[in-house]
């Protein structure tokens, strides 16, 4: 067997559970395709400095003859890995993962990945294991890793600490209006957390206006997932009464640059293949598809 990314592990057959030792060889799978695996990658290397326990992530693999094939990012969403495979390798270690699944308590809200992976585990895992709230099955996956095509706006930059009670209401805005629901029902303290970190880390880009007397933010986006040279853009907004009025191609724009000359020389980013107005927006700026996503919510 041609081992994948020359990772031999010694792993016993099958799937299993798999700790922080295991972490080197599920990096070495993410590097086969940067890209694709970025939601694990993200995860996968901090988990390498400070274990997964501490990251508050499960890992999970799939081996044959003490090589590891494929692997499973588990915390709030389950991210699939599997470079490479052939169908019938592919199979088995998704139909290992479902069984593997069968037997763990279940900490994941979402499968979210590379499209044939996700939609394949997902029908390994069967509807009475988790019904689907939602299923978004074409989720086309871009790239940009040139200098945008567009002049970038200059109002656009990183958000600042003191910001949060500016930031967030567009957060929850973008997020309800996206998945149909507040990150704030329960009291929100975990969603309002990840805002917080993700202006902490400089990874949460504004532009904010005080054209309405306080300051708003009018367009935002976060380079939610960083891992591998890849910087992975999520929650692009535009606030309702500004949309068609130029910011979203100028906005991405300063968003690649930044990312570009200060995070990862990759930015990419999926989006719904119905939002034919995004994407037309994100092929302006100079992103091309490179694969295809899926989401499904449960």
């Amino acid at each position: 067997m041609t081992t994948v990314a020359g990772r031999r592990t010694g792993l016993h057959p099958g799937a299993q559970l798999l700790g922080d030792e295991a972490v080197p060889a599920a990096l070495a799978l993410c590097a086969v395709d940067p890209v694709a695996a970025v939601l694990a990658t993200a995860r996968l290397e901090p988990a390498a400095v400070d274990g997964l326990a501490r990251t508050g992530n499960e890992l999970w693999g799939y081996a044959e003859d003490g090589v590891l094939l494929a692997v499973c990012l588990v915390s709030a969403n389950l991210v699939p890995v599997a470079p490479g495979l052939d169908r019938r390798t592919r199979a088995r270690a998704l139909a290992g993962m479902a069984e593997l699944a069968a037997r763990r308590p279940r900490i994941y809200s979402s499968l979210v990945g590379p499209a044939e992976l996700v939609l394949d585990l997902w029908q390994e895992l069967g509807s009475g294991r988790a019904a689907a709230r939602d299923v978004r099955a074409d989720q086309p996956s871009m790239v940009i890793d040139s200098p945008p095509l567009v002049a970038p706006d200059p109002s656009v930059r990183r958000s600042r600490s003191a910001e949060l009670d500016v930031v967030l209401p567009a957060c929850v805005r973008m997020f309800t209006e996206e998945v149909g629901y507040s990150p704030m029902a329960g009291g929100g303290a975990s969603y309002t957390s990840r805002v917080r970190g993700l202006i902490a880390a400089g990874r949460s880009l504004v532009r904010v206006e005080s054209d309405t007397g306080a300051p708003r933010v009018v367009f935002k986006a976060e380079l939610a997932a960083v891992g591998l040279g890849v910087a992975q853009v999520q929650g692009v907004w535009v606030t309702p009464d500004r949309r068609s009025t130029g910011l979203s191609e100028p906005g991405m724009a300063a968003v690649v640059q930044i990312a570009q000359r200060e995070v990862a020389p990759v930015v990419s980013l999926y989006a719904n293949a119905y939002n034919t107005r995004a994407l037309a927006s994100y092929v302006a700026v100079g992103f091309r598809q490179v694969g295809t996503y899926a989401t499904i919510q449960l």
